[in-house]
């Protein structure tokens, strides 16, 4: 009589199988909106990322505002790349610059800071405990 469960087992492991999303399919990406006003000009924030997961946080400005941004983080990996809208390039790229940035931004729009780790580390599935502190400034 155990026989009869079989297929029906096989069937469920095939199912699982079938709709299971293997991890290496898309690397998550922790996004947040940093609202920054007249009266509230910093933004700090606690983050990690493992591997190749990367957090981006969006910041809306002005041409000729000061957009600053630092990154304090235990994983010498551990870097920031800033994006302008409607750029293919990157505006700032912090593993060949650091990891401070302090500029007047280009153009108006929404700007993103994207938090990863460099190949070395993701690979290693590394861990990094960061803080990034957003300002901007008239």
């Amino acid at each position: 009589m155990p026989h009869r469960h079989l297929p029906l087992r096989a069937s469920l492991l095939l199912a699982a199988l079938v709709f299971t999303t293997p991890a290496w399919s898309s690397d998550p990406v922790h996004k947040e909106n940093v609202e920054l006003t007249a009266g509230k000009t910093a933004h700090s924030v606690k983050g990690k990322i493992k591997g190749y997961a990367t957090a981006e946080y969006t910041v809306s400005g002005k041409a000729g505002q000061t957009l600053s941004v630092k990154l304090k983080t235990n994983q010498p990996s551990n870097y920031f790349n800033i994006r302008q809208p409607g750029q293919d390039e990157a505006l700032f790229i912090g593993s060949s610059s650091g990891n401070n940035y302090q500029a007047k931004l280009p153009a108006d729009g929404e700007y993103t800071v994207q938090v990863y780790l460099m190949r070395n580390a993701a690979r290693r599935n590394a861990v990094a405990a960061y803080t990034l502190d957003i300002g901007l400034r008239d």
